[in-house]
């Protein structure tokens, strides 16, 4: 049985949590497929940007995959609301939504999921309950805020993922949200993705308090760390958190240690860090890497791995020759006329 989270906000931290939860295999193939999508994709999606076929800003999701495909397994599609900043393919593609159109979005087509209008960092997608990307640092907070608001209005059982990063936890207005939240018990859930380097300045640097976590403790707003690369881990802190904010216990922090392989957007050097830093986290933390340890001792086979990734490879060059025959958006859709009777 999962541990119970503690009422203080300062709960256990990772290296004090019983030992890796389990999963069945059946769990932990579909776990490596969402995982190895995630990756695939925006692996491409650099790749595209490269050429110059997606343009404005473009900021890659790889080496946080266990966060978003773990924290998904307690949304509710459709009912629950998520909302997140501009590091958002990875979120949207745990969240259902279709590679197709999120490529399309990417590459500025008409096809695409906010019909080309968007581009990376602001799509939406309401069948699956995903409330955009945000350009502006830390304002998805309060917005998502909102959005737990209207579902504890409405009475509809409904939480609010609401995910930003160790950056944009310094914002003033994340405080304000911190506050009203707790004041209404509010249903939300608050993941601080912490790749702990914000846009290219270590938490250490930009931070006088690192366990992030603990931010809403002066609000009464208990919090857990977890390891954000291990799915399992976040996936049952997130069932959790998410238990106590539908029987009413209000919002909830977690803080989820993970790490960026690229910079913090494609045009982003990354001189900040070193190369062997990287090249260490890749060999000993890799998420993905993780879970196929999990999968060797749940018996999976080395033919079961390659079929899911023959598989996903199809999806990912699918998507791209979606989005390349996809038309450019109508020059007629920059204006809209509006017409007001006498």
């Amino acid at each position: 049985m999962a541990k119970a989270p503690a009422k203080s906000a300062q709960t256990t931290s990772p290296d004090k949590l019983p030992n890796t939860p389990t999963a069945s295999k059946e769990d932990l193939l579909r776990f490596y497929r969402e995982m190895v999508l995630i990756r695939r994709f925006e692996e491409r999606a650099g790749q595209l940007y490269g050429m110059g076929l997606i343009g404005g800003f473009c900021h890659l999701y790889i080496g946080q995959e266990a966060v978003a495909v773990g924290v998904q397994e307690s949304v509710k599609q459709g009912h629950d609301k998520i909302i997140t900043g501009y590091r958002d393919h990875g979120h949207m593609l745990a969240a259902g939504m279709d590679p197709k159109e999120v490529m399309a979005e990417l590459t500025g087509r008409s096809g695409g999921s906010s019909k080309g209008k968007g581009g990376s960092m602001h799509m939406f997608d309401v069948p699956t309950g995903f409330y955009g990307g945000h350009g502006i640092v830390g304002a998805q907070v309060a917005l998502g805020t909102g959005l737990a608001f209207a579902g504890k209005y409405r009475g509809d059982d409904s939480v609010a993922f609401v995910y930003f990063g160790d950056g944009a936890s310094n914002q003033g207005q994340v405080y304000e949200s911190f506050n009203m939240a707790q004041l209404w018990k509010l249903p939300a859930i608050y993941i601080i993705e912490n790749n702990q380097y914000a846009m290219g300045t270590s938490i250490e640097r930009s931070s006088s308090t690192t366990e992030l976590y603990q931010r809403g403790a002066s609000f009464g707003i208990p919090g857990e760390q977890v390891d954000g690369m291990d799915v399992l881990a976040v996936r049952d802190a997130t069932a959790r958190a998410v238990k106590r904010a539908r029987e009413g216990g209000g919002p909830f922090i977690l803080e989820v240690k993970t790490y960026r392989y690229r910079g913090h957007s494609m045009s982003d050097p990354a001189k900040y860090r070193t190369k062997e830093e990287v090249d260490e986290v890749k060999k000993t933390r890799d998420p993905i890497d993780h879970l196929k340890m999990l999968l060797s001792a749940a018996n999976a086979t080395e033919d079961e791995l390659k079929a899911i990734d023959t598989e996903i490879k199809a999806i990912v060059a699918e998507a791209v020759q979606f989005a390349q025959e996809s038309p450019e958006p109508d020059p007629s859709e920059l204006y809209t006329d509006v017409y007001v009777e006498a």
